[in-house]
């Protein structure tokens, strides 16, 4: 199904998309404050951390919650008031809405629904972190949090490691330690920046590699950004037999995985890749 971003409605309210200060609050926009005095109610994603923001700006709207865990729910009660004429904001702790955070699920129905959606800039760790990484900015990839369980990170990164791009992560305190311990199993001694506490008292960022970055991040406390340069590695893979080339992948990968692995880096489909892989090894 697909169809057209057009608004004929004009009786319908709008869900507004609005960033918030990732630490700075200077950060906030003029444009932000004055459309979250102008909606009729802010949706949030902790309406204790959302009232402290709020009450700096002198913003005194009704919160309801809107997190990952009652988002599904509150859908339908959001979409009739949108469409009974009210104007809502959306807000999550920190950044902006969507990008690690909730807001995807609502959003997507009410697109559905044919609804406006206004989306306005505004602050999010990965852009200045990636900007002062002095790692290669373009192309990269925003990959945010990797898995919770170590098992099924190690899988992700091994799912990245081919990859030639600049590559970004969101990290917490309790596992920043154990997951540039996995970065530099799977891929190596690569280039990277930490950003710690972006635009607050205490930022920092960190410029070396992931095995000096193992022992430097031990103890240090904060909310991190991860950039880490793509492969760099040069393969000339038309000088390689596909049969050669999965079993490259085989020690540390399942074979099905080796094969996606094979069919992004050749551009051939994965069913070809299958294919010629059991005829001929």
């Amino acid at each position: 199904m697909s169809f057209k971003k057009s608004y004929e409605k004009e009786s319908q309210g709008k869900l507004y998309l609005v960033p918030t200060p990732i630490g700075n609050l200077d950060d906030m926009t003029f444009r932000a404050v004055n459309v979250l005095k102008d909606v009729d109610y802010i949706l949030c994603e902790d309406t204790r951390e959302s009232l402290k923001l709020l009450k700096h700006f002198d913003i005194y709207k009704k919160l309801v919650a809107c997190h990952e865990y009652n988002e599904d729910s509150i859908k339908n009660n959001v979409i009739n008031d949108l469409k009974s004429g009210k104007n809502i904001g959306l807000i999550t702790d920190q950044g902006s809405p969507i990008i690690s955070d909730p807001g995807y699920i609502l959003t997507r129905e009410v697109i559905k629904n044919n609804i406006s959606v206004i989306s306005l800039p505004g602050a999010t760790a990965f852009v200045p972190a990636l900007s002062s990484s002095g790692v290669e900015p373009s192309p990269f990839l925003f990959y945010g949090f990797l898995n919770s369980k170590q098992s099924k990170m190690k899988e992700e990164l091994k799912g990245l490691k081919s990859l030639k791009y600049t590559l970004i992560f969101y990290e917490s305190v309790h596992r920043i330690e154990k997951t540039l311990e996995l970065m530099h199993e799977v891929f190596g001694n690569r280039k990277i920046s930490i950003s710690r506490e972006l635009s607050k008292v205490h930022e920092e960022i960190y410029y070396g590699d992931l095995e000096s970055a193992k022992d430097e991040y031990k103890d240090k406390k904060g909310e991190f950004v991860i950039v880490v340069e793509g492969n760099k590695e040069e393969v000339n893979y038309n000088d390689l037999d596909i049969v050669e080339h999965v079993k490259m992948y085989l020690d540390d990968n399942s074979e099905m995985d080796a094969i996606k692995i094979v069919s992004k880096e050749r551009g051939v489909s994965k069913s070809e890749i299958y294919k010629y892989y059991h005829d001929n090894k």
